[in-house]
């Protein structure tokens, strides 16, 4: 069987604001069917990386290529490739669901009829029918998130970059999201930015751990959770994650 196209590509990636080197040579791939879980401490570069996929931040070094449309040199062909999902999942609080997402598809270009359609169509994907006509500042966050994700689907992309999906979901809906995400990685590329260990376990099929600026593991859950040594028995993520985050590793996988 052939292998899979890398959907999301990213080569020696580098940030500094000043003297501060906050991306330090990271190399990111993501393949259709693939759910990439995107870890690391506070202060780690995780954001500044994110940023950088998504063309808010223009790299010192490196490239990014989204479904093989370069970032720098064609950025909106880039753009048209993925959905964003920003932490917090932003938008016009003061708007109904539906004249939300309606707005977002007009920005996409969509026209007519055909507005309709991707709305309904990304309603019905997420399953926000039983609120798509309540104002955005009414919802609870489950289904915030969960408008947030319609939006970065309207399009259809084949690549979704989601930040802290689940943060400060209650447990109900942090599985309905988790839920949703496993489904939508079945035909896409996804990254998905995260704090919480479990999330990694729970959704994604492969790993990225980076700490002051360089990547400490790429890997599935399995390997990661292989690294952790014989008689830890609790908190077997928290254990490794400290272990490779601690301020003095060096230790690259």
């Amino acid at each position: 069987m052939d292998t899979p196209t890398n959907l999301i590509q990213a080569t020696g990636l580098r940030k500094s604001f000043g003297t501060l080197e906050a991306v330090r040579g990271i190399d990111l791939c993501v393949a259709r069917g693939e759910v990439l879980g995107f870890l690391g401490p506070n202060g780690a570069g995780k954001s500044t990386t994110m940023r950088m996929l998504t063309g808010f931040l223009q790299p010192d070094a490196g490239t990014v290529n989204i479904a093989g449309v370069d970032l720098a040199t064609d950025p909106l062909g880039a753009k048209r490739n993925f959905g964003y999902l920003p932490e917090g999942a932003p938008a016009y609080s003061e708007m109904r669901v539906e004249d939300f997402l309606a707005f977002t598809a007009r920005a996409r270009g969509y026209r007519g009829a055909e507005v309709a359609q991707r709305v309904n169509l990304a309603v019905a994907r997420v399953h926000l029918e039983p609120c798509r006509g309540q104002r955005i500042e009414t919802l609870s966050k489950g289904y915030k998130r969960r408008t947030g994700i319609a939006q970065a689907l309207l399009h259809d992309p084949p690549v979704l970059i989601l930040d802290e999906p689940t943060d400060g979901l209650d447990p109900n809906q942090k599985f309905e999201v988790r839920q949703l995400v496993r489904d939508l990685g079945k035909d896409r590329a996804i990254i998905l930015s995260t704090h919480i260990l479990e999330e990694v376990e729970a959704v994604c099929t492969r790993a990225v751990i980076i700490n002051r600026g360089r990547m400490v593991f790429d890997g599935t859950p399995k390997e990661l959770d292989a690294r952790v040594p014989a008689g830890v028995a609790h908190n077997r993520l928290d254990h490794i994650f400290r272990t490779l985050t601690a301020v003095n590793s060096k230790e690259r996988a």
